[in-house]
């Protein structure tokens, strides 16, 4: 039933046809119980088709006055005008032919200008009105639809610029690792292509289990433990209400945590990185906080992970996400999102 309410809607065709057969029962429904004969029949057809011709000729000639040329007063004024004309038409149609054969005629006030102006205007108010309503439907879901369209591509685009980040900063990881312990490089090898695995793989879908996501960044910390957890303190802690009862966008916060270690660790005095992960009732809030090296070595940085993110945050969440940033003795990000519930596919 809802499919076919729905193809009615987005159907011209079908629009037509019942807001057609609905004027014409709104207008003669009270009098079908007077009919006499099949004259009487075609003669209300006919007295009916003049009003909804009426309204026909304002939509379709006098309306883009106003919608496209935005010129109100001529609108009124073409339109009372043809209201007019219409008025002396059907008042000499209706006395000389129809009110004869037609069950419509009920009293004498019905033989006047004034009543057949009323009554065009009546139906056009009514027809206009559903029209308008169902063409702003009609706009308003094409305007979605191209909004829907533009945020993927945008989406789409910072996927495609945050890969290669991720995958520039992962491999700059994976050579400082492999400088000082080569020997465990084959091993580290294997676990980045893992990384990257879950990185190809989820880059194709709009959401992932928050537990799929929380399992890659608890990988990424271990392959940063490799190469600093010498001379870093690193504690990664989560905790979550219900358990595979959320989803979130892939490698959506990665970056904050890359971040912390790129920034957090370019020292060789002693450093640490904090990543704690908490859901409640479907809200997450993620805080990362790091050192601040007391002398500053410059860092090659091409400053897309941050921005892009945020932009993500923005495509995605809307107003239903809070990020705060902080830089004092320590740098920290407090990051706090409205969860949407995740189901499985089937």
């Amino acid at each position: 039933m809802n499919k076919f309410f729905k193809s009615v809607i987005e159907n011209k065709w079908w629009q037509e046809f019942f807001i057609l057969a609905f004027s014409f029962i709104l207008f003669t429904l009270n009098d079908w119980i007077l009919i006499k004969s099949w004259r009487g029949i075609w003669s209300g057809c006919a007295y009916f088709l003049m009003l909804y011709g009426h309204a026909q000729l304002n939509r379709f000639f006098l309306l883009p006055i106003l919608f496209k040329k935005h010129k109100v007063l001529l609108y009124i004024m073409l339109s009372t005008l043809l209201v007019a004309v219409f008025s002396v038409i059907m008042y000499e149609v209706t006395t000389l032919w129809i009110y004869k054969n037609c069950f419509l005629y009920k009293s004498s006030e019905q033989k006047s200008y004034v009543f057949q102006a009323a009554t065009l205007v009546a139906t056009l108010i009514c027809i206009l009105s559903v029209l308008l309503i169902l063409k702003f439907y009609r706009d308003r879901k094409n305007l979605d639809q191209e909004k829907l369209l533009y945020n993927q591509a945008q989406l789409n685009s910072l996927r495609e610029q945050l890969n290669p980040h991720f995958l520039f900063n992962t491999f700059n990881t994976l050579y400082g690792i492999s400088l000082q312990y080569p020997e465990r490089t084959p091993e580290l090898i294997m676990h980045v292509s893992q990384l990257m695995r879950y990185q190809l793989e989820s880059n194709e879908r709009q959401c992932v289990a928050l537990e799929d996501e929380l399992s890659f960044i608890s990988s990424y910390i271990e392959l940063e433990k490799e190469r600093v957890g010498y001379r870093c303190n690193i504690s990664f802690n989560s905790e979550i209400d219900n358990a595979n009862a959320y989803k979130i966008p892939p490698m959506l916060l990665i970056c904050f945590i890359e971040n912390a270690f790129k920034h957090g660790t370019c020292t060789i005095e002693k450093c640490f990185v904090d990543v704690d992960v908490t859901v409640t009732d479907g809200k997450l809030e993620m805080i990362v906080r790091n050192s601040l090296p007391e002398k500053k070595t410059e860092i090659v940085s091409t400053k897309i992970g941050i921005k892009n993110t945020t932009e993500r945050l923005k495509l995605q969440y809307g107003s239903n996400y809070s990020l705060d940033i902080e830089e004092t003795d320590i740098y920290s990000v407090n990051l706090q999102l409205q969860l949407k519930r995740y189901e499985p596919a089937r």
